[in-house]
């Protein structure tokens, strides 16, 4: 189980005196100095600059834990500042001395992230009470930053072991459907390579494509269920032998339903889907267009363009230039017409994974 107690104070000390570097911005140089005089005999270390660009470039030069700033000063104001900050030194402190009350002012200053508003003249131990505050609040963000970091972290790698798990169990299923024909095991695997090529082109999110990749090889695993006699004959099948190969369909469907595992329902979708057609004629459902997963229009062409280019019990691999061919004449019929000419455009990737399984 997670811990989510509150962060632990002693993970992120607050740096020992001499050490805490502040940025004073005022145009009044006298002000910088008088501020600079008391927080230096506080025990900080301290740099002045009298406008906006000066302190901009302090800051892309060294790091300060705290920016004290004006906001009405000639040239960019004390707020295009905060804002240049959040931008460039995030972790930062700031706080802001103006020499107006202005309720609406201080809500802006503060809405853009500003630790504390002080009004001039600036009392020194209002100053240093302020100071000390912000830095305190500094260091509580950036521990609670942390926390969640960590956090999110564990939450990862949490997720990462359960997603291996779920990968070994479907790498079982598939390796049980290896024993029955050891010339489709390299199918099996080409198949998830493949699906996940093909939609990664159609614009899939890379946990989409990995689920894919993962579930698509098991998109035969109901011919466990098939007989050897009719999976291994090298003849041609009789219209009662061919119905009974149809059933694979829904045999690996029902293997894989009534799970709470998503990638076990995508594993449904695709078994029991990737032998519908575009048009309506494909089993065991004679779903049409859209009606059809797309997770199984997708597995549908890499199944059909793997099949073709490998030996069968019943023929030898097919020659490429004719495999495309064939399939050119179901695009619009067998396979999803956009789907289809994603395919012819990354079939590069596709001879790839040929040449490496193989």
């Amino acid at each position: 189980m997670l811990n989510l107690t509150a962060p632990d104070r002693n993970r992120i000390r607050k740096p020992p005196a001499g050490t805490i570097r502040i940025l004073i911005v005022d145009d009044e140089p006298d002000l910088c100095i008088i501020l600079s005089h008391w927080l230096c005999s506080a025990g900080y270390l301290c740099k002045t600059a009298n406008n906006t660009d000066t302190a901009l470039s302090l800051l892309a030069m060294q790091a300060f834990e705290l920016v004290i700033s004006d906001i009405m000063m000639p040239g960019k104001s004390g707020l295009e500042l905060i804002q240049e900050v959040k931008k460039i030194a995030p972790d930062t402190a700031v706080i802001m001395v103006t020499a107006m009350d202005n309720q609406e002012t201080a809500l802006d200053a503060l809405q853009l992230g500003a630790f504390g508003y002080l009004i001039k003249p600036v009392d020194k131990n209002v100053l240093l009470i302020n100071v000390a505050n912000a830095l305190d609040r500094r260091i509580t963000t950036l521990d609670s930053q942390k926390h969640e970091r960590e956090l999110e972290q564990m939450v990862l790698e949490r997720t990462a072991a359960i997603r291996a798990r779920e990968e070994e169990i479907f790498l079982r299923l598939v390796w049980a459907s290896e024993y029955r024909d050891d010339d489709t095991g390299a199918h099996i695997r080409r198949i998830g390579l493949y699906s996940a090529e093909l939609a990664e082109a159609l614009g899939w999110l890379p946990m989409e494509v990995d689920s894919l990749r993962i579930t698509a090889p098991m998109h035969d695993v109901g011919k466990i269920g098939v007989p050897d006699a009719i999976l291994l004959k090298p003849g041609k099948l009789t219209v009662d032998e061919f119905a009974v190969v149809k059933k694979h369909t829904t045999i690996g469907a029902s293997i894989l339903a009534g799970s709470e595992i998503p990638l076990l329902h995508l594993a449904k979708d695709i078994a029991l889907s990737h032998h519908e057609k575009w048009d309506g004629s494909g089993y065991p459902e004679g779903l049409r267009a859209e009606q059809i997963p797309m997770a199984a229009r997708i597995v549908a062409i890499a199944d059909v363009y793997d099949a073709l280019m490998s030996d069968r019990v019943y023929r030898k691999a097919m020659p490429e230039e004719k495999a495309l061919a064939i399939m050119q004449e179901g695009r619009g019929t067998h396979f999803d017409p956009a789907i289809f000419d994603s395919f012819l455009a990354i079939l590069p990737r596709f001879r790839q994974i040929v040449q490496t399984t193989t």
